[in-house]
């Protein structure tokens, strides 16, 4: 039996990148995936077809992660889903990987984007989180996607940092909360990894060679690097570690 089977897992920001990979590696660990987009519908029909030809079962679910509406059409959309093809609208697993970056310096900064990345890194966990208690079944799993960043000084891009700081505080939290009920929380906390959003810079030569200097293992992260971490985290293996801060980087600047 694979470990599991006759689990449900949401996973944000599944339509492509480490949220697919994510998907793709818990659908083959038999988890029936609830791939969540923004926008990208194609890309998450995708992935759905993927796991699909993988034997695996999933489908899609789109709403923009970057307000309380957008948490709320989530749920309501997951739990209309989950009621016509389960006959509940509970699940045991949730990735809250979904998240934006930004370009901008310390300087250069507004308050607006300030504002954006944390209604999408933090504000939207936190409710998503909050709004699941009743459906989120015991002795669940939460694996928040953090950043190697947390451990890190990177000040270039310090107001996405902010967030993922915010998200290993709200997993040590959470952990204690959610303990009695046999649910664990941790951060899973990637380097870089070579994903489409890093394909610019990452796929020229200085880039790359920066990329696998920072790693003591030599070479640059594969979803699949991050999708095996989160999926130990999520399976019975991973029953007795809970509020970590599990580092995915490969080593960066030990």
């Amino acid at each position: 039996m694979k470990r599991l089977e006759g689990k449900t897992a949401l996973v944000t920001g599944a339509s492509r990148g480490i949220g697919r990979g994510i998907a793709l590696r818990l659908a083959a660990e038999g988890a029936n995936v609830v791939v969540h987009y923004g926008t990208r519908i194609d890309d998450a029909n995708e992935t759905v077809a993927a796991i699909e030809a993988i034997g695996g079962t999933a489908f899609p679910v789109g709403a923009e992660l970057n307000s309380l509406e957008g948490v709320d059409r989530l749920l309501k959309i997951l739990d209309e889903e989950l009621i016509r093809r389960t006959g509940n609208n509970t699940f045991d697993i949730l990735v809250n990987n979904a998240g934006i970056g930004t370009s901008s310096s310390f300087e250069e900064t507004s308050e607006e984007e300030l504002d954006r990345l944390f209604a999408v890194n933090v504000k939207a966990p936190f409710f998503l989180v909050q709004k699941s208690l009743e459906r989120l079944r015991d002795g669940g799993r939460i694996i928040n996607i953090s950043s190697g960043v947390t451990r890190i000084a990177f000040p270039h891009i310090m107001a996405y940092n902010l967030t993922k700081g915010a998200l290993n505080t709200f997993t040590l939290h959470l952990a204690k909360l959610l303990g009695p009920r046999g649910i664990t929380v941790n951060s899973v906390m990637p380097g870089i990894v070579d994903t489409d959003v890093n394909k610019p810079w990452l796929h020229a030569p200085e880039g790359r060679k920066f990329a696998e200097e920072m790693s003591a293992l030599g070479r640059v992260g594969e979803p699949s690097d991050i999708a095996d971490i989160v999926a130990f985290a999520a399976s019975p293996d991973g029953r007795w570690v809970t509020g970590q801060m599990l580092d995915a980087t490969g080593g960066s600047h030990l």
